[in-house]
């Protein structure tokens, strides 16, 4: 469990994006936002998209960034 909030904690502490602007673009509680940077539930599958097309509003580097981290290794610290 966590692949995804390992992944979004990464993007957001990079990017500087509060977990309050990602729950406002993308319409949900923060309380959800924490819950899964802080891997206390993961994300489901559509919203795994919908994480991307925030993130891509905000910063499309941020959502590249998201989609390599969830899709590879996210503990990968050789990357930036």
């Amino acid at each position: 469990m966590g692949k995804a909030g390992k992944a979004l904690k990464r993007v957001l502490d990079i990017y500087g994006i509060s977990q309050n602007k990602l729950a406002v673009i993308m319409g949900t509680g923060r309380p959800n936002v924490h819950r899964w940077v802080n891997e206390i539930r993961d994300p489901v599958a559509d919203t795994v998209l919908e994480i991307r097309d925030a993130l891509n509003q905000i910063n499309p580097a941020a959502a590249e960034e998201f989609i390599r981290l969830y899709l590879g290794d996210a503990d990968d610290e050789t990357q930036p």
